[in-house]
């Protein structure tokens, strides 16, 4: 089975065991549709989720029942199983699938590969070439297509090379 990072846990709410968590997914809701989450390879039951008016959502597992024990997961990574995840519409792409994409022009010439992607106001994708590090955000037109068979991102030039940061 192959998992997906769906959220980080910031830090505990409340006494009852609570976590706070930054969401991965496109809405925070999306991380009710996994049945089970993954904390350092152990799994835990979801008993509750909502989220806040700031974005924010909070999660509650079974095994963790109390502040003391919710404390020890801060900054820990929840996954959960691919086919869990929400179905994803068209030209929509999991980050792990777009981690470790050879980045390409239209014509063939080799950016470099896809080492992270941060989400700001848009997506900003990091590339690596040689050890150095070029970012771009993933706005409309600068990726033109994206390959999973052959294992390629491919990009407008043009764009490219307008907006990227080295």
């Amino acid at each position: 089975m192959e998992r997906l990072v769906i959220a980080e846990v910031l830090k505990p709410q409340g006494i009852r065991g609570e976590l706070k968590i930054k969401t991965f997914t496109d809405y925070p809701e999306d991380v009710k549709a996994f049945k089970v989450v993954y904390i350092d390879d152990a799994p835990y039951k979801i008993l509750s989720f909502r989220t806040g008016n700031d974005g924010s959502a909070f999660i509650g597992l079974r095994g963790i029942p109390d502040r003391n024990t919710a404390e020890l997961f801060r900054g820990k990574l929840l996954e959960g199983e691919r086919e869990d995840a929400p179905e994803l519409n068209e030209g929509q792409y999991y980050i792990v699938d777009i981690i470790g994409l050879s980045c390409e022009t239209e014509e063939g010439e080799i950016l470099g590969t896809v080492t992270d992607i941060s989400n700001l106001s848009s997506d900003i994708y990091t590339i690596e070439k040689a050890g150095k590090k070029i970012l771009f955000p993933a706005v409309k037109g600068v990726v033109v297509k994206v390959d999973l068979t052959d294992k390629k991102l491919i990009v407008n030039k043009k764009i490219f090379d307008e907006i990227a940061v080295y």
